[in-house]
């Protein structure tokens, strides 16, 4: 299964994730959102970073991951290669979700290629179909 889409925007990053369940749709919406600044397939995934965020819908849980992505690159030059054991569970008004990201610092081969500022709600999508999940988000380039 195509893990994710990048699509045409006119003046930011739009992509489209996909997965068998909405865990591995939101874990492929990482990797989208990674792949805007760095090739996570060439990053060691030497370090891991538990995480633990929570939203009150969908929306706003998808939103607060990718930002943790963007929030662990700018404070602790951690770049990401993978997610792990990510977890998605109602919790006290909302959902909460729980993974471990794995990656690494930056290094002196690092190669970045693109700066995600922030995510949006602009367009974003997720949804059930044909038995998998789809999670679409633009992000501010």
């Amino acid at each position: 299964m195509e893990k994710y889409r990048i699509l045409p925007h006119a003046a930011d990053g739009k992509f489209r994730s996909f997965g068998r369940t909405l865990e591995e749709a939101f874990t492929n919406a990482a990797l989208a959102t990674a792949s805007f600044m760095w090739d996570w397939r060439k990053i060691d995934p030497a370090r891991s970073i538990p995480v633990e965020i929570a939203g009150r819908d969908l929306e706003q849980l998808l939103y607060r991951f990718l930002e943790e992505i963007i929030y662990v690159f700018e404070t602790r030059r951690f770049l990401l290669a993978s997610v792990e054991s990510l977890v998605i569970e109602a919790g006290a008004g909302g959902k909460i979700l729980r993974a471990i990201l794995r990656g690494d610092e930056i290094g002196p081969k690092t190669e970045l290629h693109g700066e995600v500022k922030a995510v949006t709600y602009n367009e974003m999508k997720i949804g059930e179909d044909c038995g998998g999940w789809t999670v679409q988000a633009v992000l501010d380039m």
